[in-house]
């Protein structure tokens, strides 16, 4: 790993604490199979022949991410990038080297993943690699209803406002 510059570090702190956002993302980092993802996007991604330097593959996976598991927008994800260094150190960005990648670009980033429709493939690969680390993920719904008997209306027999009903 490349070493941090000065603006790669948010404070110079004597306390801190991991908070629940930032043990997240670690242990998402660790979970996660990046070369995988970074293997099936590549070959879509563009490699700079035209045009301005692209954003490294990674940082934009890791920002993609990012988006889904927070539900960003494109233009509030950028700003979590510029204003918290949790999620900008997850993504692999310093400031002192490079910005990070503007709502454009991440829009364009996610249209690619659409246009190849490659955003099933990435869950596949994901639950597949979790998978074989014994690791299962599964959706499901928890309610918790409790039934109250009330009148269907709040009018009284001559279908005016009831003034009891409250």
């Amino acid at each position: 790993m490349r070493q941090m510059t000065l603006a790669h570090q948010a404070e110079f702190q004597r306390y801190s604490k991991k908070t629940r956002r930032e043990l997240f993302l670690d242990e998402m980092d660790a979970v996660m199979p990046w070369a995988e993802l970074q293997a099936l996007v590549g070959a879509y991604y563009s490699k700079g022949e035209m045009g301005r330097k692209p954003v490294g593959l990674e940082i934009m996976l890791r920002v993609y991410f990012l988006q889904q598991w927070f539900s960003l927008s494109d233009p509030a994800v950028e700003d979590a990038l510029y204003e918290s260094l949790v999620p900008r150190r997850f993504a692999g960005i310093d400031l002192g080297r490079a910005p990070a990648p503007d709502e454009t670009t991440i829009l364009n980033f996610r249209h690619l993943l659409e246009e190849h429709d490659l955003g099933g493939q990435m869950l596949d690969a994901v639950n597949l690699y979790l998978g074989s680390r014994g690791i299962r993920i599964t959706t499901g719904t928890i309610v918790d209803a409790t039934i109250i008997h009330a009148p269907s209306s709040m009018k009284n027999e001559n279908k005016e406002h009831d003034p009891e009903i409250h």
